[in-house]
């Protein structure tokens, strides 16, 4: 035992460290003296490993990327970005105005200057920026200042929330080619990098959580179906 390098052990502070990764290098260094292993190869194993996973963190990270829209309630849109090949996540939330951290009262009061948005996390190499705002022309009716359907309000406007300026480009280039669809004007709001509030956790996947509910019934599924007639889509 004594060949292992007691000025290694002193370079741990473990006093500093979560209890439960104190305890695994307690462990092993208990099992690392019971087998007669230097102590110094032990760490060089656990910093190769540290490396390994911290790579494959950053590698997980530099796929993923964030679209931020709004096309009335949140409800319907979360459901429409749902599933889609590439989506990994979507989150309900609010954006674009003037309180932080607001309630969905204070939104609903058209007060509070945000607009009922989703966060979307994609993968970029499985589905574009482009064809997430390209499928929000079909999700909803972009020509209609503050409305859809029977949702009225600023909290309902149809908007863009553009994370960097190539998406702000991609987004402006989206509507004027999009255009063409509505007879009518698309009143879009596009804007870039406004903070995003996520909503209620009684608003995150209300869709998938309350099919029978009557809001989901009369307004998102005849939605979806009318999507998938329209992209092809199943």
């Amino acid at each position: 035992m004594k060949n292992i390098r007691r000025s290694t052990w002193r370079k741990i502070n473990l006093g500093n460290t979560p209890p439960s990764l104190a305890g695994f290098l307690r462990e092993c260094k208990v099992q690392a003296m019971k087998l007669g292993i230097s102590w110094a190869k032990i760490s060089c194993l656990l910093a190769l490993l540290l490396a390994i996973s911290t790579h494959l963190c950053l590698g997980a990270s530099m796929n993923e990327e964030y679209a931020v829209v709004g096309g009335g309630c949140f409800w319907c849109v979360e459901a429409v970005y749902q599933g889609q090949p590439g989506i990994k996540s979507v989150i309900s939330g609010y954006t674009a105005g003037k309180k932080p951290n607001p309630t969905y009262e204070e939104v609903c009061s058209g007060t509070s200057g945000h607009a009922e948005v989703v966060r979307i996390a994609f993968d970029p190499a499985v589905i574009s920026y482009e064809k997430i705002i390209d499928l929000f022309w079909d999700a909803h009716d972009p020509t209609t200042l503050n409305r859809q359907g029977a949702d009225h309000g600023t909290q309902y406007r149809s908007i863009i929330v553009a994370q960097n300026p190539a998406q702000l480009e991609i987004a402006k280039k989206s509507l004027t080619d999009a255009q063409s669809r509505f007879r009518s004007p698309i009143v879009t709001e596009i804007i870039e990098a406004a903070e995003f509030f996520p909503a209620e956790a009684y608003h995150q996947d209300f869709y998938e959580r309350n099919p029978n509910h009557p809001y989901n019934r009369a307004v998102i599924a005849p939605k979806l179906e009318k999507l998938k007639s329209v992209t092809g889509q199943n």
